[in-house]
């Protein structure tokens, strides 16, 4: 009996021993699997530097940033803290925008960015933002909030300045008691 369990426990040694080395081989080709998934999808691997952007600032340009605020059938106030600033491309910066719910209840609003001029938007890449979502005041809140972004060096030469303008609309249904 003693024979047959040790041949029975190498056999199991052999299963678990093959498993083991699939379980490798199957981990190492996952690499080049995904890399041809995102060649044929179009995503971009985030393992590889986006080549089509540039990463270097360009210290010898300056670019005019100017920033708008408005709100449209919103009763709050709304303001950049930095109205202009001078950016050099490739550059990462922060301004910073004020909100303020006038009012004396909960409201919810979301920003919708636009640019001047329009073909800048391509070039405007903004890396955090609150217009990437709702945003809930209560009544009478007072919030900062960041805009961080980046301004591609393949900026045309011939665009100096871009205005950044953001426009905060009501959002329905968007206060705390539902009834926006």
């Amino acid at each position: 009996m003693n024979v047959a369990l040790q041949k029975s426990n190498r056999a199991l040694l052999m299963k678990l021993g093959f498993v083991v080395i699939a379980m490798f081989g199957f981990g190492y080709a996952l690499v080049p699997f995904y890399e041809k998934i995102c060649e044929v999808t179009g995503l971009r691997n985030i393992a590889q530097a986006d080549e089509s952007k540039s990463t270097q600032v360009d210290y010898a340009r300056t670019v005019r940033v100017e920033f708008d605020a408005n709100v449209r059938k919103l009763p709050w106030t709304f303001r950049p803290l930095e109205a202009i600033a001078g950016v050099h491309p490739g550059e990462v910066r922060q301004v910073m925008y004020e909100i303020v719910n006038t009012t004396d209840r909960p409201m919810t609003g979301q920003a919708i960015p636009s640019y001047a001029p329009m073909q800048a938007a391509r070039y405007f890449s903004k890396l955090e933002c609150f217009c990437f979502s709702r945003q809930t005041l209560q009544a009478g809140e007072k919030r900062q909030m960041p805009v961080v972004f980046v301004i591609d060096p393949a900026l045309p030469k011939d665009i100096p300045t871009i205005t950044l303008s953001y426009t905060f609309f009501e959002v329905e249904g968007g206060g705390a008691d539902g009834k926006s």
